[in-house]
C-alpha cells in the first residue's frame, strides 16, 4: 500500500513541478540552515567531554569581592600546592601558564628559522590529569626537567617540517635552549587548549616571575589551575573548606577571595569566567527552528491553496473507492517525498557553505561530522516531524472534501482550508522576518555606537608594535628617537598597552593619601612614558604631565578615581600620595586626565593611573600620518628590526584592536543578517507560490476590472494591499517581541544606543518592498494580459 502511495505521490509532484520546486527549495534552505546550526551546537556542547575521568576534572576559579563581584578563571599561584598538600580532596593538581607570541628559533639543515608561537608552560602532572597521548600511543610525557618541551604533530611539521624530532632543540626568546622530549598527537578541536607547544613550568619564571612564584598576593588570568579529584567528592564541602585559605593567606586584603571548583565540562559555556555565552546557542537553535517553521508554513499555504484545484481529482478518487485515511496518507506521502528531496539538497547546501560558516565563527567544522549515527538520527527525526507537521493539515483538509460538490465544481476556497488559515500563517512568517530585521538593525547600531563613539582617546592611525621584555632603557630611548625622525611618524610612546582595546588590563589594589586601609575598589594600571598622552590624544584636565624619571615617582589618574573616592573636583587629588600594586608603587598624583574607555562598552569606565616604569613596557605606540602609510610602516619595520635582530616584527593598528572587542557582537550581527536573508528568501518563495494561485483564481476578476477601466497600477495595488494589511498586522505582533528581546540584549551594555520607533517602521517597510517585488512579476503579467482572453479561458 505504501509503495503505491509513493508512486502516485511521485506522479502528482511531477505534474505540479513549479509548486513542487518552490516547496523543495524552501524546505532545502530550512534544512541546510538547521544542519549548520546542529553542527555548531554539537561542536560547542561537546567541548572537553572526551577526557578520561572528565567528570572528576575541575578548574579552580576565584570570585573577587570588592565594591562589586568579579569572576576570574584563575587562582593565586600558591593555591595549587596548598590544595594538593594540605587537603585530601585531589589526586593531582597542576598549573599551566599561557604566554602568547614568544619567538621560537631553530636551525634546520643549516638554515635558521624564526616563528612566533603561543606557548603553554605546564607542570608535569598536567598531562596526567588530561589524556593527551604521544604519537606512540603512550602517556609517558615528561616535562619535569627544566628546558624541556613537547609539541603536537601539526606544530612539529610547521616548525621543523617533520615529526621525528625527539631530542632536537630550539631557542626560546633568543635565550633558552629547549629540548624536545615528545611529540603529542594533534589535540581535538573541542578542547580548551589552543596552543600546540608545551614547555616545562620551571621556565615560566624567565618570562613571568609572578606566575612562577608561590604567592597569594594576586591573580593573573594567564595562569590556570586544574585538579583531578578523588572519586565521590562533594564540591560544596570542598568549597566550604577553602573559605579558610583567604583568611590564612590574605587576611589584610580588601580584595576578598572565594575559591570555587568549576567542572571542566561547564567551563566552555560559562561567560562569567570567560567562556562562550550559552545565549548564543539558544539564539542559534531558535533561529533554526524559525527557519524550519517558515518553510513548513510555505508548504502548508501552497498545499491548501492547491487543494481547491485538486478537488475534482479528490472527488474522482473518493467515487472510485478511496477512503479518508487513504487520501490522508497519500498527501502525507507527497510531503515526505518533497521533504526527502529537500533534505538531500539541504545537505549539499550545508556542505557548500560550511567553509564560509567556519570562517565567520572561527571554528573548524568538517563535513565528516555528518557521518555519524547521532547526526543521521537527528536528520531522520527532523524529516519525519517536518513532513508530518507540513503534510497532516493539508491532508486532513483534502480528505474531507465532499466528492459530489467537488465534481460539480461547487466548492469554494473555504472548503479547502480557507483564506483565514493561510493569512494567519503568512502573518506568522512576516512577524518572524520583521523581528529578525529589527534585531539586525539594533545590533548594527550598537556596534557602530561602540566602535565610532568618542572613546576618550585617539585610536586612528596608531600602530602598536611589541617590544622585548626587560628592554634596556638606553636601547629603548634610542629606538624611539630614530622612529620619531621618520617623516610619517608624528609621535612615539613606550607603554604597557593601549588605553583601550587591549587584553592587557591590569587591576591592582590602591591606598590613597596615606590611609590606613586600602580602598574597596581596584584601579587599572596603564603604564606609559611622557609621550603617552600626546600619542593617544588624551586630554589633561588638571595638573601637569609627569616628568621623565628612572623611578615611578609621579603618576596621572583619571576623573573616575575622584568619583570613586567621593571627591568634588579633580584638583583635590593633585599632590596626594598614592600606593598601588602591593606597595611596589609609591608616587604622587601630579595630573588628572579626562576619562576614557579602558575596556569595552559592557563595562563601566574604571579608575586608572598612568605612570612610567621601564620594566612594565611591552609595546610601542606609534602615531603616524594618514599619507603614504605603506612607506612609513616599512621604515618603522626597518628601524625595529635593526634594534631587535633576533625577534619578529609585527604590528597592529589600534582601531582594529578596539574593533576586536566586539567580535561576539559582530558574529551576532552576521548571524542576524544571514538568517534574516534566509527567512526572507523562504518567505518570498512561499509568497511567489501563493500569488500564482491567487492570480489564477482571480483571472476573470482581473479581466472584468480592465474592461471596466482599471489600469495596471490599480490591479497591482489590489493584490499588494491584501499582503500589506497582513504585513502591518505582523508588525503589530513583531514590534513588542523584537523590542523586548533587544532591550534585554542591550541590558548587557553600560554604554548603549537607544531603541527608536523608526527601526521597526523600517523593518516593516523593508518587508513591504520585498513583498511588492516578489508579487509584481506575476501580478503585472496578469494585469497586462488581454482581458478578452482572460474572460474566455476562465
Amino acid at each position: 500500500m505504501f509503495k503505491n502511495h509513493f508512486r502516485i505521490a511521485w506522479r502528482n509532484l511531477i505534474k505540479r513541478k513549479v509548486f513542487t520546486a518552490i516547496n523543495i527549495l524552501g524546505l532545502a534552505v530550512g534544512f541546510g540552515s538547521s544542519i549548520l546550526i546542529y553542527l555548531f551546537l554539537n561542536y560547542h556542547l561537546s567541548f572537553d567531554n572526551f577526557h578520561a575521568n572528565s567528570d572528576r576534572i575541575y578548574r579552580m576559579v576565584t570570585e573577587e569581592h570588592r565594591d562589586d563581584i568579579e569572576y576570574d578563571p584563575s587562582v593565586p599561584p600558591a593555591f595549587a600546592k596548598t590544595f594538593l598538600n594540605e587537603y585530601d580532596y585531589a589526586e593531582k593538581v597542576a598549573k599551566i601558564v599561557n604566554y602568547d607570541g614568544l619567538v621560537v628559533d631553530m636551525e634546520i639543515n643549516g638554515v635558521e628559522s624564526k616563528f612566533k608561537e603561543d606557548i603553554v608552560f605546564a607542570e608535569e602532572d598536567f598531562f596526567k590529569i588530561f589524556n593527551f597521548p604521544l604519537v606512540d600511543g603512550s602517556n609517558n610525557i615528561s616535562l619535569a626537567a627544566p628546558n624541556t618541551a613537547v609539541l603536537t604533530e601539526t606544530a612539529a611539521n610547521r616548525l621543523f617540517g617533520k615529526t621525528d624530532i625527539v631530542g632536537e632543540t630550539f631557542v626560546l626568546e633568543n635565550d633558552r635552549t629547549i629540548q624536545i622530549t615528545g611529540i603529542l598527537k594533534d589535540l581535538p578541536k573541542t578542547t580548551f587548549l589552543k596552543s600546540e607547544l608545551f614547555v616545562s613550568f620551571d621556565n615560566v619564571k624567565d618570562f613571568f616571575e609572578f606566575a612562577g612564584s608561590e604567592s597569594w598576593g594576586g591573580i593573573t588570568t594567564n595562569l590556570q589551575c586544574y585538579s583531578l579529584l578523588r572519586p565521590n567528592q562533594d564540591i560544596s564541602t570542598i568549597e566550604t573548606a577553602l573559605l579558610e585559605l583567604p583568611i590564612k593567606h590574605r587576611a589584610k586584603s580588601k580584595n576578598k577571595h572565594i575559591y570555587r571548583l568549576q567542572p571542566l565540562a561547564e567551563a566552555h559555556l560559562d561567560p562569567a569566567y570567560g567562556g562562550l555565552d550559552p545565549t548564543l546557542l539558544w539564539v542559534f537553535g531558535i533561529i533554526g527552528l524559525f527557519l524550519i517553521i517558515i518553510a513548513s508554513i510555505n508548504f502548508i499555504n501552497i498545499s491548501t491553496a492547491q487543494a481547491f484545484y485538486r478537488s475534482k481529482e479528490i472527488g474522482v478518487r473518493k467515487v472510485l473507492g478511496s477512503f479518508k485515511q487513504h487520501l490522508f496518507w497519500q498527501f502525507l506521502s507527497e510531503t515526505f517525498v518533497i521533504g526527502l528531496f529537500a533534505l538531500l539538497i539541504g545537505i549539499g547546501l550545508a556542505i557548500l557553505f560550511l567553509p564560509s560558516f567556519n570562517a565567520l565563527f572561527q571554528i573548524e567544522l568538517s563535513a565528516y561530522n555528518l557521518l555519524n549515527t547521532q547526526f543521521i538520527v537527528f536528520l531522520t527525526l527532523v524529516l519525519l516531524i517536518v513532513s508530518f507537521l507540513s503534510g497532516s493539515y493539508p491532508g486532513i483538509l483534502m480528505s474531507r472534501i465532499v466528492p459530489v460538490l467537488a465534481l460539480k465544481g461547487k466548492l469554494d476556497h473555504n472548503d479547502t482550508g480557507g483564506a483565514t488559515t493561510r493569512k494567519i500563517l503568512v502573518v506568522a512568517q512576516f512577524a518572524i522576518s520583521i523581528t529578525l530585521i529589527a534585531a539586525t538593525l539594533i545590533i548594527s547600531r550598537q556596534i557602530d555606537y561602540a566602535v565610532n563613539t568618542d572613546l576618550g582617546f585617539d585610536k586612528d592611525f596608531v600602530v602598536m608594535v611589541d617590544i622585548p621584555s626587560e628592554l634596556d632603557p638606553v636601547q629603548l630611548n634610542g629606538l624611539k628617537e630614530r622612529l620619531g625622525q621618520i617623516t610619517g611618524v608624528k609621535n612615539v610612546s613606550a607603554c604597557l598597552s593601549s588605553p583601550g582595546g587591549s587584553n592587557s588590563n591590569w587591576g591592582t589594589s590602591i591606598r590613597y593619601h596615606n590611609k590606613a586601609e586600602p580602598e574597596e575598589f581596584s584601579i587599572e594600571i596603564k603604564a606609559g612614558d611622557t609621550n603617552y598622552l600626546n600619542t593617544f590624544d588624551i586630554p589633561l584636565i588638571a595638573g601637569r604631565n609627569f616628568f621623565e624619571s628612572d623611578s615611578l615617582a609621579e603618576v596621572l589618574v583619571n576623573e573616575r578615581l575622584g568619583e570613586k573616592l567621593g571627591l568634588n573636583s579633580p584638583e583635590e587629588m593633585l599632590g596626594k600620595k598614592f600606593e598601588a600594586s602591593g606597595g611596589s608603587v609609591k608616587a604622587t598624583i601630579v595630573g588628572v586626565v579626562k576619562d576614557f574607555h579602558d575596556t569595552d562598552f559592557t563595562h563601566a569606565i574604571n579608575p586608572v593611573f598612568i605612570g612610567a616604569k621601564n620594566s612594565w613596557f611591552s609595546e610601542l605606540a606609534i602615531k603616524i600620518n594618514n599619507t603614504n602609510t605603506a612607506l612609513t610602516l616599512e621604515q618603522i619595520g626597518e628601524e625595529w628590526s635593526n634594534a631587535f635582530s633576533g625577534y619578529i616584527y609585527e604590528y597592529r593598528f589600534l582601531d582594529e584592536r578596539v574593533a576586536e572587542q566586539y567580535e561576539t557582537e559582530q558574529r551576532y550581527l552576521s548571524l542576524s543578517k544571514v538568517f534574516s536573508a534566509l527567512a526572507i528568501l523562504i518567505g518570498c518563495l512561499g509568497l511567489y507560490g501563493l500569488i500564482l494561485f491567487y492570480v489564477g483564481q482571480r483571472t476573470k476578476e482581473i479581466g472584468i476590472r480592465k474592461v471596466l477601466g482599471s489600469n495596471v497600477a490599480n490591479i497591482l495595488a489590489l493584490f499588494s494591499m491584501d499582503f500589506f494589511k497582513l504585513i502591518l498586522i505582523a508588525g503589530l505582533f513583531a514590534t513588542p517581541i523584537a523590542w523586548y528581546l533587544m532591550e534585554q540584549w542591550l541590558q548587557g551594555y553600560t554604554y548603549r544606543t537607544e531603541i527608536h520607533w523608526w527601526v521597526f517602521a523600517l523593518a516593516i517597510f523593508s518587508i513591504m518592498v520585498i513583498t511588492l517585488l516578489t508579487i509584481s512579476y506575476q501580478t503585472l503579467k496578469a494585469a497586462i494580459a488581454n482581458p478578452i482572453k482572460s474572460l474566455r479561458t476562465e
